[in-house]
């Protein structure tokens, strides 16, 4: 009796280690409750289907990618529940079917491979603490001739109650980048709704690319504010009709 009470104990213990062992804020890779490779099946242990209110993105992935490049690259996670800065906020399971991932000068704590595959990477305890969900990698391209390479992720959105369940969020992204000339330019990529805020901009400085409209109304009104003054200026200097000694009237006609 006491064995086969012994055997159940390990029997659940196993079914709980199995069932939430790729959702731990430490890493997730491998298999996902049997329904294979967790970046491709998803954190299926938080819920059974992707939700699109979380929108996985990854910036800077080039148009077409050149033999045995690095790469560096942002992936982020926007929307789900609402962060626990005091706890862990996200995780996600990436992998690639060529080449290889490594973390980002100062993400070397933030991320790591999957049980040493080099094809894959996950976040680390430190890692699924981020304040914005996001983390830096550099993949470096295969070898000339392996031509489309494809990135699955999986991105879990979390509310730091340490319990995986439904009130987290997760969703995945497949994108496949061909090989190529490289011209230097690269992409964004994201599955989700797109209901994305983008970062508030640092305090004190703004980037002049980025203001579009408003700028160039700005420059306008300038311009158009100088173009009075420089009349002014030149009928002041070359009056043609003085109506009094020391007053000079100006006529514009639009």
């Amino acid at each position: 009796m006491a064995s086969r009470q012994k055997t159940l104990v390990l029997i659940l213990v196993s079914v709980f280690v199995a069932g939430s062992g790729e959702a731990l804020h430490s890493g997730v890779g491998g298999n996902a409750n049997g329904q294979g490779e967790v970046s491709i099946a998803g954190c299926t242990c938080h819920a059974e289907e992707p939700d699109n209110s979380v929108t996985v993105i990854i910036d800077g992935v080039p148009f077409h990618y050149a033999p045995d490049t690095s790469y560096e690259m942002k992936l982020q996670l926007i929307g789900g529940p609402e962060a626990n800065l005091d706890s862990h906020t996200a995780g996600f399971a990436m992998r690639v079917s060529e080449g290889s991932l490594d973390a980002s000068e100062g993400f070397e704590s933030m991320v790591q491979n999957w049980e040493g595959d080099v094809a894959t990477l996950t976040h680390t305890d430190a890692g699924s603490r981020t304040s914005d969900r996001s983390w830096m990698f550099v993949w470096t391209s295969p070898s000339e001739g392996s031509g489309s390479v494809v990135f699955n992720v999986a991105g879990n959105s979390v509310n730091g109650d340490l319990a995986p369940s439904s009130l987290d969020r997760w969703n995945r992204l497949t994108a496949s980048v061909d090989e190529g000339e490289d011209n230097g330019r690269t992409k964004t990529v994201f599955s989700g709704n797109g209901d994305i805020n983008p970062p508030a901009p640092v305090e004190g400085k703004k980037d002049i690319h980025k203001m579009g409209a408003k700028l160039l109304a700005h420059w306008l009104g300038l311009l158009g504010f100088g173009a009075v003054m420089l009349v002014i200026l030149f009928c002041g200097l070359f009056p043609f009709d003085t109506v009094s000694p020391g007053i000079t009237r100006v006529e514009v006609t639009y």
